[in-house]
């Protein structure tokens, strides 16, 4: 074979290969989870966080380094063996409290990646630099509080305190990272005996705001039961107000009538009052007329001839009353 021969398949061969680098090396996938660097040259040039497919020039002129913009977890004090199990790290746990106490801290930092170019290029291992900001952070809080703080009812204004603390501090190291949450998984003392007695006064406090709880609940309930009971007082009080008001009216109205007709004609108005007051009063008395004269007539049972019961015999006697 000639030497001619032999630098063509060479030639060739690197044309090829050329080809295939260029094939391969000129588009990158991004998906919507995800978010890519171009680099040029070792420096960074642009984001990518559409998702899809993507061209760039090929390798070495340009890479893409691709990111995920999830949320990723940061275990500090403790992680995950292969088999599932808890392995904890008292020694980067322990911390002293305010006054004194040592306890042991575990958290979890939710943090994720906002500025790729950063991350990549402002720190060989922004991780790291995370978790000892996490430690940083945690341990001033600490430092700052009561052991019965740490160990009761101030766990919530810790995890405020921290993620506020390595939110600055991040941002300060400019890392291209940003911290969405801080969680306290557990803050207990090494000793058991003392971890028991402050989950006695837990326990007790818990106890206490349930009572308290349930006080106030019976609180509600009777004050809304008062104001019903006020309130349907006030409404019968109003009706009742009302019935009096219209039969005052009605009184008034039939006073008025009254005395229309007693202008009219006052003796007759005068003895019909006078019978209308006998019926309400003796309202089971019998009527006997008589003349003027105080003689006996003839006895005349209305209430009977209005019941449709026959009138009883009546004598007649000179100088008397009338007698059944």
């Amino acid at each position: 074979m000639s030497t001619r021969r032999i630098l063509t398949a060479l030639g060739l061969g690197v044309a090829g290969l050329l080809l295939v680098i260029v094939a391969f090396t000129t588009w990158y996938t991004v998906d919507a989870s995800e978010q890519a660097v171009v680099i040029t040259f070792g420096k960074a040039d642009t984001t990518v966080t559409d998702s899809g497919l993507h061209f760039k020039l090929p390798w070495p002129i340009q890479k893409a380094e691709v990111l995920s913009k999830e949320t990723f977890s940061l275990s500090f004090g403790y992680k995950q063996d292969k088999g599932g199990e808890l392995v904890s790290f008292d020694k980067e746990t322990k911390m002293i409290t305010g006054d004194e106490y040592i306890v042991l801290t575990d958290l979890v930092v939710q943090w994720k990646i906002t500025e790729p170019q950063k991350y990549l290029f402002n720190s060989l291992n922004p991780k790291e630099i995370l978790h000892d900001a996490t430690s940083a952070s945690i341990r001033s809080v600490i430092g700052s509080s009561t052991i019965d703080s740490a160990l009761t009812d101030g766990k919530a204004e810790i995890e405020g305190k921290t993620r506020d603390l390595l939110a600055t501090l991040m941002e300060k190291y400019d890392v291209g990272i940003s911290v969405q949450s801080v969680k306290l998984q557990d803050v207990e003392l090494p000793n058991i005996e003392v971890r028991a007695a402050f989950t006695a006064v837990t326990d007790a406090r818990e106890t206490k705001n349930t009572k308290i709880n349930e006080a106030k609940k019976y609180e509600n309930k009777k004050k809304s039961e008062a104001i019903g009971e006020r309130d349907a007082i006030k409404s019968r009080a109003i009706g009742e107000k009302t019935a009096r008001i219209e039969q005052a009216h009605g009184d008034v109205s039939l006073f008025n009538q009254l005395h229309a007709e007693y202008a009219k004609n006052k003796a007759i108005t005068r003895q019909r009052l006078v019978l209308e007051t006998l019926e309400q009063v003796l309202p089971k008395a019998k009527l006997y007329i008589m003349n003027d004269n105080g003689e006996t007539v003839k006895y005349l049972p209305l209430q009977q001839l209005e019941s449709g019961t026959p009138p009883p015999v009546v004598e007649e006697k000179d100088g008397g009353g009338t007698n059944e």
